[in-house]
């Protein structure tokens, strides 16, 4: 862990139940970063979002496989972001691959949604394919600045 992060580290399996987990782990880290309720919901529904990708499009279900969860403020002596990482084990994809589901054609598709929600809701969104394998989802949420 470098110097410059405060960091909290999940490994999971790759099942749906354990959502919820990481959603109590998100909910807790948001109230600490003192991001108001509505920061707070659509950074939940992004790591969701991120999770559940990883657990079906990258793991596919598989039960030998993992999901990695980072969260850190970053920088951890006077936080500006929570940073959240999401890591598989799987084959990973090109980013620019994914359909745009907002494309007419792909308006009653339901894939493609979870990185454009990403997007939306997070200041930062990046998305690369690991040389070891697995896909990589960093997203960054600037924090507000304290009250003086």
């Amino acid at each position: 862990m470098a110097a410059d992060r405060s960091a909290l580290s999940l490994v999971l399996n790759s099942h749906v139940d354990v959502l919820d987990y990481v959603q109590v782990v998100c909910d807790q880290l948001c109230a600490t970063a003192q991001l108001n309720e509505d920061a707070g919901h659509w950074v939940g529904v992004s790591v969701r979002e991120s999770v559940v990708n990883a657990i079906r499009h990258g793991n596919k279900f598989d039960p030998a496989k993992h999901v990695h969860v980072d969260f850190a403020f970053v920088p951890a002596d006077a936080p500006e972001f929570l940073e959240v990482a999401v890591r598989d084990e799987g084959e990973g994809f090109e980013a620019e691959e994914v359909a745009d589901p907002l494309a007419p054609e792909n308006l009653l598709k339901s894939s493609g949604r979870g990185i454009f929600f990403m997007r939306n809701f997070m200041d930062d969104v990046q998305l690369r394919k690991l040389p070891e394998g697995g896909m990589e989802v960093r997203m960054r949420k600037r924090l507000s600045a304290p009250a003086e």
